[in-house]
């Protein structure tokens, strides 16, 4: 399993060999050896496995917790195929403002590390795109925040040809400075 760091500080994507044969194929996206040489530690405790299924131009995020009590997720996408953003929203981090997007599919069976505080987002490029997660905490949903993907300071490229349909809590999420102001990011 080949990884590469991310630009935001303590993400990681992985992509693992995908095997096809006259069946379809088989992967395994999450390897704990690969996971301990990438970021010199096993992967957390899961304590909920969690998937959402989205149709062409849903786009769901930037979504994070605050630290504490802080959640770590591990994502991919075993059908249909999404553009995935991780965005560093941890004051004081040296990478804090920053994001990157990989394409996550079926086919190619990357996953992605978002460290405690990090914020997470995909656009839907196919219908019926299912994302999968393991996280180091239950879902609470007082714990739960989101930040606005339109934000221009934060200026996260959505797909070309894509005509966004967010929940009605993204689509009305504060703007990066809007939730610092507030202090509503979480520390370093």
């Amino acid at each position: 399993m080949r990884h590469r760091e991310l630009a935001v500080t303590g993400a990681v994507e992985f992509t693992p060999e995908v095997y096809p044969d006259e069946r379809g194929t088989f992967a395994s996206p999450y390897q704990e050896g690969a996971f301990i040489a990438a970021t010199g530690k096993p992967l957390f405790p899961v304590a909920q496995a969690s998937r959402n299924i989205s149709r062409r131009g849903v786009v769901r995020g930037i979504h994070y917790t605050l630290i504490p009590p802080g959640t770590a997720k591990y994502v991919y996408c075993p059908a249909g195929r999404v553009l995935d953003y991780v965005v560093d929203l941890r004051a004081g981090s040296p990478t804090f403002g920053q994001w990157e997007a990989t394409e996550l599919s079926a086919g190619n069976a990357r996953a992605v590390y978002f460290p405690p505080g990090v914020g997470h987002a995909f656009a839907a490029l196919e219908d019926d795109s299912v994302v999968s997660y393991l996280l180091s905490a239950a879902y609470r949903k007082e714990n739960e925040l989101t930040l606005s993907v339109f934000d221009g300071d934060l200026g996260l490229e959505l797909p070309a040809g894509l005509d966004p349909m967010l929940s009605e809590r993204d689509a009305a999420a504060p703007t990066l400075g809007e939730a610092a102001a507030r202090g509503l990011l979480p520390e370093w």
